[in-house]
């Protein structure tokens, strides 16, 4: 692609200055990735699935010897694993999927076969407040638009799938209700990829005995699904159909206290079947571009303060297949995001990371040293220095925890001054980890390219990777060692009821998966007004409930809301499309 002469617009106008006059075929960016044609699945020119049998083929076809060929002509060495995560999230921004795109075309410029590996976005936050998942400025990937919206429907079958089952489940009562389902113990709850606060509890079933058992009921939003989950850590169809059985979605009637209450899963229903039929195209990968024209997947898209925020194995593992270098992403910060892909999707997927991105901008940690917003643009090196242990304490997580190599990576800003960034870069250097500047926004792949060298040489270091936990501890220790290692909590508090919870996950034999912490993404502690790197507090858990489908125990702390809503001006008013299809004031 020829070079275009970057100019300072939104991400809106920067991407539809690319895409679709100096965009690559879909067809040119799955030979760039070494995927044969028969594994594409078209939708248009720009977009694809790539089918899952692409995996199964390079398995089949692995060589004894890394580096010799494979059957099929399907590559097969396997790349490094690359993860790009942030320090607590700011209303300043931090820039992690940009800065993904950015590295990654930043390795691609300095010669290195490289995939990008993300989450899809929900239209709950493209709507309301968050914006979108694509990047920004001039490290996207496109097609924008598309990607920010329907994308390729994968949302709508996880939606359509989860609501069919709960309507499974209500038929089933209706019919006779041979399990003996206790409709004030149904766990399972509707959803809808949208911000609707209206939606999250409801009454049902109204109008009279031919329409339904009346009962509570509620949606989350379609991320929130524990089928986007499963989805996200289903290895293949057999897989997929095997932990869409496993799903709990309510409970009998009887008492826990003498055992006479029993979990009553998706396979009793016989549902798991048409569900995965709904779902066996969303779990094929989404293959598109940068604005550089690197390969990229997004797929899959739970959020990572209620589920696990990585997007798919089955993407992840073909970008290492495709590719020397994989870069991928986890939600919000290193405390949530990183510890869920490390304790969780690793975990699931047999993946060893080769390094870690922590990013970061000056403005953000003045905001955790006390700045108001408003403020943020002028030169303030004691409320830097105030907010950079929240910087610190992720970065000692990572290496000290998971002893994994790491850079910093700040995304420059104009008003940065040199004693601020000097400030920075001292503070991490004591503690043996490098700093660089990204200026990817402005200059995509070209300013990124310092950081992508300092990334390929931590990937040829020595790492003792390991998880922060061994999965077949108690409930209440696995929780422990989140909060005081990762967190840096006293302790913890476990509510009784939640206590009750624990007990009967261990009593079904549930107990020994990971934990999936449900926690405010805006500080280290389960208060989000805590910023920087609080002390002296201990975290309460609240709730407990097993996702047996997905595979872990989700912990409740704090007010954590499964259905957000829409702020006082949504984004959606600033939304249009003309009579040509060209959509403005989508960020």
């Amino acid at each position: 692609m020829a070079e275009i002469k970057k100019f300072p617009g939104s991400d809106i106008e920067i991407a539809q200055a690319v895409y679709p006059e100096h965009a690559l075929h879909i067809d040119k960016i799955a030979e760039k990735a070494g995927i044969p044609d028969e594994y594409i699945e078209h939708y248009g020119k720009y977009k694809a699935k790539v089918d899952y049998n692409f995996i199964q083929k390079n398995q089949e076809g692995a060589p004894s010897k890394e580096g010799a060929p494979s059957k099929e002509g399907v590559p097969s060495i396997e790349g490094k694993l690359i993860l790009v995560t942030a320090i607590t999230p700011t209303p300043a921004g931090e820039g992690k999927t940009t800065t993904t795109v950015g590295v990654a075309d930043g390795l691609s410029r300095i010669g290195k076969k490289v995939m990008v590996a993300l989450r899809e976005p929900s239209l709950g936050p493209v709507f309301g407040v968050k914006g979108g998942a694509a990047g920004g400025g001039w490290a996207q990937i496109i097609p924008m638009e598309d990607i920010n919206l329907h994308f390729t429907g994968d949302f709508h079958a996880i939606g359509a799938a989860n609501n069919l089952l709960a309507a499974l489940i209500d038929n089933h009562i209706y019919q006779g209700n041979k399990l003996n389902i206790d409709p004030r113990k149904i766990t399972w709850r509707r959803c809808v990829d949208m911000n609707d606060r209206q939606l999250r509890f409801i009454v049902d079933g109204l109008g009279g005995k031919a329409n339904g058992v009346s009962r509570e009921d509620g949606y989350d939003i379609t991320v929130a699904s524990e089928i986007m989950a499963i989805l996200c850590l289903s290895s293949g169809i057999d897989d997929l159909k095997a932990r869409l059985g496993r799903i709990i979605v309510g409970y009998t009637y009887g008492k826990q206290s003498d055992g006479s209450e029993k979990p009553v899963t998706a396979a009793q229903l016989n549902a798991q079947g048409a569900m995965a039929a709904l779902l066996k195209d969303a779990l094929k990968p989404n293959l598109v571009q940068t604005l550089e024209t690197t390969p990229a997947f997004v797929h899959g898209g739970p959020f990572a303060n209620i589920a696990h925020g990585c997007n798919s194995v089955i993407a992840t593992k073909m970008a290492l297949q495709c590719a020397d270098y994989a870069v991928t992403e986890a939600g919000f910060g290193a405390d949530l995001g990183a510890e869920k892909f490390f304790d969780i999707k690793c975990r699931f997927g047999g993946f060893k990371p080769s390094a870690v991105i922590i990013v970061a901008t000056v403005r953000a940690l003045k905001s955790h040293g006390g700045v108001k917003k408003a403020d943020l643009e002028k030169e303030n090196l004691v409320a830097l220095e105030a907010g950079l242990p929240n910087l610190l304490q992720h970065i000692e997580n990572i290496t000290g925890v998971y002893k994994l190599p790491t850079v910093v990576a700040i995304n420059a800003f104009p008003k940065d001054t040199k004693a601020e960034l000097d400030l920075v870069e001292a503070k991490c250097r004591a503690l043996g980890v490098n700093v660089a500047l990204s200026e990817v926004w402005a200059k995509g792949g070209e300013g990124g390219e310092r950081l992508a060298r300092e990334v390929v040489r931590l990937c040829e270091q020595p790492n003792n990777f390991e998880f922060a936990y061994d999965v077949n501890l108690p409930v209440r220790e696995k929780i422990e060692a989140i909060a005081r290692k990762i967190y840096r909590a006293d302790g913890v508090t476990i509510l009784p009821n939640a206590q009750k919870q624990i007990e009967q996950i261990e009593k079904l034999g549930l107990d020994k998966v990971p934990v999936c912490m449900a926690k405010t993404q805006y500080s280290f502690s389960d208060d989000p007004s805590l910023l920087g790197a609080p002390k002296g507090w201990t975290l309460t858990v609240r709730n407990i409930k097993i996702s047996a489908g997905a595979g872990f125990i989700v912990a409740l702390t704090g007010e954590i809301m499964t259905m957000p809503g829409l702020p006082p001006i949504p984004a959606a008013e600033k939304i249009d499309v003309d009579n040509s299809g060209k959509i403005s004031g989508l960020f």
